[in-house]
């Protein structure tokens, strides 16, 4: 059993399984976690363009052209 809110609605409801004992998400736990996971994909892209940003004028900085 499992106390929780599914689709407006806060009670106990049985849950499903999968053969590890894992639970088998709703679909918004599924939306949920893909949007957590596109958001951090979002922060490492961010991070990896400011590190490269950063790089850049680095290398300009000690006379080196660094897109030749």
């Amino acid at each position: 059993m499992w106390s929780g809110e599914y689709e407006g609605i806060n009670r106990l409801w049985l849950r499903w399984y999968d053969a590890e004992g894992n639970w088998i998400l709703t679909p918004t736990e599924r939306e949920a976690i893909a949007q957590e996971q596109l958001q951090a994909e979002r922060q490492r892209a961010e991070a990896e363009r400011v590190r490269s940003q950063r790089l850049e004028e680095l290398l300009r900085s000690h006379g080196i052209d660094p897109n030749s």
